[in-house]
């Protein structure tokens, strides 16, 4: 939690989830928060909002808006779509304050047993009868 956020609300296909940004995440002697640490916050709360075992992001477009520093707090909200089917599409837009740092579209399957234990034929087969 101390990395990727932690989560402040959880409903179906949604999650909301709080960063709160530390020196640890700098880049530099300003307070430039590192981007993979936005990223990676974005996404857990991507995987958060669909709320099932064995969630496997495949894909992402992102944009970042605006940098953050030391200090921000960043507010993601995820909204999921296609709930009923294996992949699931979800969109998460983070805010300091009520400025927009970042927006990201995430794809992403479920799989019937963990991604370590799954073989690659089986993911791929799974992948190429679910697209979005």
């Amino acid at each position: 939690s101390s990395l990727v956020g932690n989560i402040a609300e959880l409903k179906k296909s949604y999650a909301k989830v709080i960063l709160e940004t530390t020196h640890d995440m700098a880049v530099d002697d300003f307070g430039l928060i590192h981007s993979g640490f936005i990223f990676g916050s974005a996404e857990y709360a991507a995987v958060a909002s669909i709320n099932q075992e064995n969630v496997v992001v495949i894909a992402c477009r992102s944009k970042f808006f605006a940098p953050a520093k030391v200090g921000n707090t960043i507010e993601f909200e995820a909204k999921g779509r296609f709930e009923d089917a294996r992949k699931r599409e979800v969109k998460v837009i983070g805010k300091i304050n009520d400025i927009k740092v970042f927006e990201g579209v995430f794809q992403a399957v479920l799989l019937e047993n963990h991604i370590l234990k799954t073989k690659i034929d089986e993911l791929q087969a799974s992948l190429d009868a679910n697209s979005l």
